[in-house]
Formats: C-alpha cells, structure tokens, sequence
C-alpha cells in the first residue's frame, strides 16, 4: 500500500483547478483512476473526481512504492500543478496515497476503457454514477432545474412545494397509484365506521400524485405566479423510450392571463433563456453527452427563431394532407402520435405550438372557448426528437361552466370556491423535466437522464 507522508487540508475538485490555479501552485486531488500508463520512468495516471467529464493527469515516479498501482482504485495526491504539452493542467505528484482497492477484477461491471451500452450501464443502477456519461447527465439536470429556477425567481415566481399525497386525479384519466399503509393491523386500529378499511388512515382513498397543477392553483389565487418542480406518477402500461411510471414535472401557473398567445411567449422565453444558460456555462458536460449519444454536437438552431402558433385544425389539416407519409393513423379523436408531432416540426422547421383544442380530447379544467364551446384554449408545445414537451392551457374561471361540466371529478367543491371567492384568470403548463433533458441531450431512453428510473417491471433499489 502506498504511504503518505504528510497530510494536505486543500484538496481540489479537478474542475475548478484550471480557474483557480497556476503552474506551479501545490494542492491535493482525488478520485478514482480511470486509466494507467507506464513508462520507463514515470506513471501516469488519468483519474476522475465525478466533477468534470474530462480526464486529470497526475505524473509520478516509478518505483517500488508505485509500480503495483492500478485501475479503478480511489486515490488522492498532492504536487505541483505543471502544464502539460497538451495544453491540459496536470499533477507532479510528490506523494500518493491509495484510499481504497478498486477490485475491478472481482465482478465490478464497467472496464475502464470499454464503451457499455446504456441498456447494461442501467442493470447497476448503484453503479452507474460512475459512468462517464451518466455522471455528466446528472450534472446537466442539476444544473439545468438551477437555470429554471434563476429564470422563475428572476421574474417573481413563488416556488410552490406541492404534495406527494394526494385525494385528486388531476388529469382525470384514472393512471393512479394508490396509497395506503402496508400494516394491516394499524388500518384495523385506525378504521372508523363508514370508511372502507384500506381508507381508514386519512379516511379518503388517497393516490400519488399525477401534477401539482390544481394545488398551484389554489397558491396562485393568493400569491400571484407560482410554479413546482416535483415528482409526478402515472400507472401507465407503457415502455417506450419517452414514459416513465415516475418522473419530475416542471409546472408553472400564471395570473392574469387572458390570451392563450401570452402562455406561448412566456414559454418560448422560458426554454430559450434556460437552454442559453446551459450553453454558456455547462457546454462541455452537455457536448461531451451529445456526441456520446447522437454523434455530434447538436446545433438549436430554434434558439434563434420565432415559434410559430397552429390551430389543432391548421395541425390536423397538415397531417392529413401528408397523410401517406405515415405509419401510424391518423386519429382526430385522440390527438397526434408522436410521429405526427414530430412531422409538425419539421414541416415548420421549428418548434411548434398547437393550440385550441377540441375540448373532448382535454381535461376539465380548460377553459371553453368563448366563441366555440367545442373547443378549449389548449396548447402542446411540440419539439425536435421528443414530441410534445409541454402541455398547457387557461382555466377556466367560470364556476357555473365549470360546476356544470360532465367531467369535473368529485371531491373537487374546494376547486370550485377558488371561483366563487373572488376568482381571477389564470393559465398555465407542465414540462416533463426528463423529456427536456432528452431534447438538450441527445439521449434515446428516458431512463437514462433520471437518476434510478421506474417503469413497468422495474422499481430497483
């Protein structure tokens, strides 16, 4: 085992040397090695802290104290910061320590130097930060929900934390889970007359929930704009590389709102600003994942363009006119596959925004069109590679249209009070969080921008 001789309190996280130091200045860093070469003379060792996606190399003399290091062990070093002929800072290690044994040849699954498909990669999910691309997509979703969260506070939103626990299907299509203690003998003790015994803990069947929407709004009618960003739930029997059975909405409620055009803009400024954000300050955690994914660095060209606006009948009216160039059908009562979504961007080589929906293809709460009853002021924000990202609308203010429509969900009187107790018109929209990393990413699954992903047959950990 290799010895240290003294100790150093002024350890570096590897990607912030190169802003904070000189050649020539002493520090200390640690991580795991992720290569070694040996020369005649000296060891180099690539390791990596998890702060950065690029490589740091540290120099030292071979020895009998060096010779026997290897890959995949936890090390830490203090030198001399020297530049390397590359460019690249690098460490003249003076002594070296190994805080522990890699044991890469005793079952740990990824080889240093191999690419592993993200289908294996997700078979060890207490593993897998130590992938080199995972752990670069996990630092772009943290730094992506701070870049949503400097553009909400910066224009005087109120973060909401919306529950978990929940009486209400917000969505109303019945993809709940359902929650309730797994003691059967504290629901025998806590069962009242009346409530079924599954019911007796909060004396309601209570769910996960599916939005934060309805709670934001009751927030919005006494706090102005608000907005969450928390876990949502849906029990969907769906694989596909978009849909998970947990994943995080991004949800925001606005006041005032009279147009269904303004939620547009206010979108469209949203995802513009947060993706420039990203851009000029985590370029190389996001190029390093997209030329892993897709094979080059992806050009948003939508960054710089205005979004255009269709009506659901403008929409519908493309597609069937295109309506041989697909494989899936076209189905007006259920909206548009993601086929056809994605057909819509590249016909207005764009993002685009569908609004005003037929109202019987959307929930509740939408507000009915004024002008035309059968229809509602909805909108789907459609993007390249991922389809629908946002969804959204006005509410409807109205309580008797509201009390009156053939969908509103019992238990709901609260939602109708917000109407009755000086009410004010609002608006707003969800973005899966997941999606938004697929489309600033490159990457295929969703499963692999969340950090341990649930789907059906699949709850690890």
């Amino acid at each position: 085992m290799l010895l240290i001789k003294r100790t150093c309190s002024n350890f570096h996280r590897i990607n912030t040397i190169p802003k904070t130091k000189q050649p020539g200045d002493t520090l200390g860093v640690r991580g795991w090695i992720k290569n070694v070469r040996k020369l005649k003379n000296n060891i180099f060792l690539d390791i990596n802290d998890g702060s950065t996606a690029e490589k740091f190399q540290i120099v030292l003399p071979k020895n009998e104290a060096t010779k026997n290091i290897t890959a995949g062990s936890l090390v830490k070093a203090i030198g001399k910061v020297q530049l390397a002929p590359h460019g690249h800072y690098e460490l003249h290690a003076e002594e070296v320590n190994m805080i522990a044994d890699g044991h890469l040849t005793e079952g740990f699954p990824f080889s240093p130097k191999q690419q592993h498909a993200p289908e294996y990669v997700r078979d060890y999910l207490h593993l897998r930060s130590r992938n080199d691309v995972v752990a670069a997509t996990m630092r772009l979703r943290h730094k992506a929900q701070k870049a949503l969260h400097d553009f909400m506070d910066h224009n005087d939103f109120v973060q909401i934390n919306t529950p978990v626990l929940t009486t209400n299907d917000c969505e109303g299509a019945g993809e709940v889970f359902t929650v309730h203690p797994d003691s059967k003998e504290l629901l025998k003790q806590m069962s009242r007359p009346g409530i079924e015994m599954e019911h007796s803990y909060f004396d309601s069947k209570v769910y996960l929930t599916v939005s934060g929407q309805l709670h934001l709004e009751s927030m919005s009618y006494g706090l102005g704009n608000t907005y969450c960003l928390g876990p949502a739930f849906r029990a969907e029997n769906c694989k596909s590389p978009l849909h998970l059975s947990e994943f995080y909405m991004f949800e925001a409620e606005l006041v005032y709102l009279d147009h269904i055009k303004q939620l547009c803009t206010f979108i469209e400024q949203m995802l513009k600003q947060t993706t420039k954000q990203l851009l000029d300050h985590n370029s190389t955690d996001l190029e390093f994942c997209q030329k892993k994914n897709s094979g080059e660095i992806m050009q948003f060209d939508w960054l710089n363009n205005a979004w255009p606006i269709l009506s659901y009948k403008e929409a519908l009216e493309i597609i069937v006119q295109n309506k041989k160039k697909f494989k899936t059908a076209i189905t007006p009562s259920e909206g548009f596959s993601k086929e056809q979504e994605l057909y819509l961007v590249d016909h207005c080589k764009s993002p685009v925004f569908v609004v005003n929906w037929p109202a019987d293809q959307k929930p509740f709460y939408m507000k009915q069109s004024r002008e035309d009853s059968s229809l509602v002021h909805a909108l789907d924000l459609l993007m390249p590679t991922v389809g629908e990202l946002c969804g959204g609308s006005l509410r409807e203010c109205d309580e008797e249209i509201l009390r009156n429509h053939p969908q509103l969900p019992q238990g709901l009187e609260w939602y109708l009070e917000l109407r009755k107790f000086g009410g004010l018109p609002t608006g707003g929209f969800g973005m899966g969080f997941e999606r938004y990393l697929q489309l600033l990413t490159g990457v295929k699954n969703i499963r692999d921008v969340i950090s341990f992903p649930r789907y059906p047959h699949s709850c690890k950990m």
